[in-house]
C-alpha cells in the first residue's frame, strides 16, 4: 500500500483526514484524481453501511485503498436523530446551515439538562482484494441555543463540548481533531495502517 484514495467529495472532510494522514508516508488520492468518478448514493440503514458502500465502490473504480467515513449526530432529546440522516435533516439538498437551523428549531425551550447529543463516526478501510477495516469515534456535547463559530463545517456551531467550553465551530481544526469523533477513529485507523506500511500487520475484516 503506497498510496490511498479518500472516497468523499466532501471538501470539508477531505481537509481533515488531510491534516491526519499528512505525516505518513502514503498517497493520499481524493477525487480530483479521478474526475470520472460518479457520486454513490448512501442507501445504508447504518452509519457503518453508508461508509461501506462508498469505501468499496471507490477501491472497485480506482483499484486502490479506498477509505471512507459517515458520521452522524445523535441527539437524546430527539431519540436519537438525526443519526444515519444527519446530512439531509432538512431534505434532499440541504445545506449546513439549514441543518442546524431545524434541529435548533425543534430544541427551542429544551432545559440545557436534556440538550446532550453525541457524534458517532465510522471510518471504512477497504482494498481492491476486499480487506476491510471498520473503526469508530464518538464525541459527547451538547446542542446550544444559537450558533456559536465560523469554523468547522456541518453541525459544528451548535456542537458543544464541555471539556473545552466552547462548540467545534469555535474550535481550530488542529484543536478539533484531537477531541473529535471523526479525528479519533482517524487516528485508530492511522495506527493500523501504519503497522501494516511497516509490515507488522495486516487489515482483514477487523473492526475496532
Amino acid at each position: 500500500m503506497k498510496e490511498i484514495v479518500l472516497a468523499t467529495k466532501n471538501l470539508d472532510k477531505i481537509k481533515e483526514m488531510r491534516e491526519v494522514f499528512k505525516d505518513m508516508p502514503l498517497r493520499v488520492l481524493t477525487f480530483h484524481d479521478f474526475p470520472c468518478m460518479e457520486e454513490i448514493e448512501e442507501s445504508g440503514n447504518t452509519l457503518e453501511e453508508n461508509a461501506l458502500i462508498k469505501a468499496e465502490a471507490w477501491a472497485r473504480f480506482t483499484n486502490k485503498w479506498a477509505l471512507s467515513d459517515d458520521t452522524g449526530l445523535e441527539v437524546e432529546y430527539l431519540g436519537g436523530r438525526p443519526g444515519v440522516f444527519s446530512s439531509r435533516f432538512a431534505g434532499i439538498g440541504a445545506t449546513y446551515e439549514d441543518n442546524w437551523r431545524k434541529l435548533l428549531k425543534l430544541m427551542e425551550g429544551v432545559v440545557w439538562e436534556k440538550r446532550k447529543a453525541k457524534f458517532r463516526c465510522v471510518v471504512a478501510i477497504v482494498s481492491p482484494q476486499g480487506e476491510k477495516l471498520i473503526v469508530e469515534g464518538v464525541t459527547e456535547g451538547y446542542i446550544t441555543c444559537e450558533p456559536r463559530g465560523s469554523e468547522g463545517f456541518g453541525y459544528d456551531p451548535v456542537f458543544y463540548v464541555p471539556e473545552k467550553g466552547k462548540t467545534f465551530g469555535e474550535m481550530s481544526i488542529e484543536e478539533k481533531e484531537e477531541i473529535s469523533h471523526r479525528g479519533k477513529a482517524l487516528r485508530i485507523a492511522k495506527e493500523i495502517l501504519n503497522k501494516k506500511l511497516e509490515g507488522k500487520g495486516n487489515v482483514k475484516n477487523e473492526r475496532v
